[in-house]
């Protein structure tokens, strides 16, 4: 069976990451992920949980309005939440059908002093890695994660096992 999969970005490692989970998750079925560049109606670097679980829930909502006859929308968001501990990066993914849907919430990583200041200077946290680690364009490839990690974490790796995660109420409808 083929199964059509909307993402609520462009960005390829959000599209590579929900192929790779799906395919994981349903592996007798041909799976196809498209990307569409729909607003995420929060800020560009949500600063909490709730606005970063928001902007996952807005983009699933929104790539849904934009290809209804997909078989499943997805949301992910990456986020900030600056408290008692410092900063912490994470994402929130979110995933729809017309008969089910899920969540789930990646892991989270204590992001460096320099980093931090930048972010709380209003600075995105893709483009603060740009400056302080040099780089361009860095939440399209390896992010905050890849840097920090060495590559040993990619980012779609990162995000990977919460799209996965997300699709446990799919796999066991009656529970949900």
């Amino acid at each position: 069976m083929e199964i059509k999969v909307i993402v609520g970005s462009k960005n390829p490692v959000k599209i590579n990451c929900t192929l790779l989970a799906f395919q994981k998750v349903f592996p007798n079925d041909l799976i196809k992920v498209e990307g569409v560049s729909v607003p995420s109606g929060v800020a560009d670097q949500p600063m909490s949980d709730r606005e970063t679980h928001q902007g996952a829930v807005n983009r699933t909502q929104k790539a849904k309005e934009a290809h209804p006859h997909a078989q499943y929308w997805v949301g992910i968001e990456g986020g900030i939440e600056d408290g008692n501990t410092g900063m912490e990066a994470f994402a929130w993914v979110t995933i729809l059908s017309d008969k089910q849907k899920g969540q789930a919430k990646t892991a989270t990583f204590q992001l460096p002093p320099k980093i931090q200041e930048l972010v709380r200077q209003g600075i995105e946290l893709g483009e603060a890695d740009d400056m302080f680690f040099d780089r361009k364009n860095s939440k399209q490839s390896n992010g905050a994660v890849g840097i920090l990690t060495h590559d040993l974490i990619s980012r779609s790796a990162y995000y990977e096992p919460a799209v996965v995660l997300a699709l446990i109420p799919f796999l066991h409808p009656a529970l949900y």
